[in-house]
């Protein structure tokens, strides 16, 4: 059962399973604790799992004010201390990704190690136009299921769109009792369209593994690539059949190497980071 926790100024929704070592689950444009379920049901044996859906995204508020990425690493820093959780493995994807990366930066004391899916350090002018465009079609599209059906030709394969995943995928979003409002999502565009870490990565002191997806569109493997060679030490893997989500279209194989990496960091011998 979730439970919504005091972080600063708001009440942030999260859900906590399993036991293990902790790990924090950190969302992309729009998503919620449910665009992990994946993992918080694959992963649940080996690790204590933590999700929570962002400022402006399901069952949390969008407080006034502009928007940014270092609030909400701030907001996942403050779920963190309001679950008394020390330290976490950190994994994000997409706008997660970068709310990751600066939750590293700001509160690195909270991060023990860093998964970063489908990444960049600042959006190039393809990544930009692509952000405009979305920001555009939310508000422009007839209704909801025809900004998601759209929309998810740029962030799953063929594949999902062929078998029948994405429809499924579109289903639940339309069922779920939460949604978020277009404004909303343009406001988190907006705060990820203009974030940058690239000068600050490289300070980043802790065991990080870079995922990209070979069929991406947006976040393309030279992005995420850029992010690995930019914090010391970063490991990169490009998937190659996979798009922007493949913790969503391939869970076991995504869980797979992740919980791989993480294991190898928790061994007693691991030797410590930075």
């Amino acid at each position: 059962m979730g439970q919504h926790v005091r972080a600063g100024e708001l009440e942030i929704w999260t859900e906590q399973v399993g036991s293990g070592p902790d790990v924090l689950l950190i969302g992309g444009l729009g998503d919620t604790v449910e665009s992990w379920q994946f993992q918080l049901d694959g992963l649940a044996d080996r690790y204590r799992l933590t999700a929570f859906d962002n400022r402006g995204a399901g069952r949390t508020a969008m407080p006034g004010g502009p928007v940014s990425v270092a609030a909400m690493a701030d907001d996942a820093a403050g779920v963190l201390r309001a679950l008394g959780v020390p330290a976490a493995h950190v994994a994000g994807f997409s706008g997660g990704s970068i709310i990751a990366q600066e939750l590293a930066l700001r509160h690195p004391e909270l991060v023990r190690s860093l998964v970063l899916q489908s990444t960049w350090s600042v959006p190039d002018p393809y990544l930009r136009s692509w952000g405009r465009f979305v920001r555009w079609l939310v508000g422009a599209a007839p209704g909801e299921r025809e900004f998601l059906e759209w929309f998810f030709l740029f962030i799953y394969t063929p594949r999902a769109h062929n078998d029948g995943t994405v429809s499924r995928f579109v289903d639940e979003v339309l069922a779920f009792p939460y949604p978020q409002p277009a404004e909303n999502v343009q406001r988190h565009l907006d705060a990820f369209l203009r974030h940058e870490t690239t000068d600050r990565l490289p300070r980043i002191a802790v065991p990080t593994y870079v995922l990209a997806g070979g069929l991406d569109v947006t976040a393309r493997p030279e992005l995420c690539r850029a992010v690995a060679d930019l914090i010391p030490g970063a490991r990169f893997q490009v998937l190659e059949e996979e798009s922007h989500q493949p913790f969503q279209e391939a869970p076991e194989q995504w869980n797979a190497l992740v919980d791989a990496f993480w294991r190898e960091l928790d061994a007693p011998d691991a030797p410590n980071p930075g």
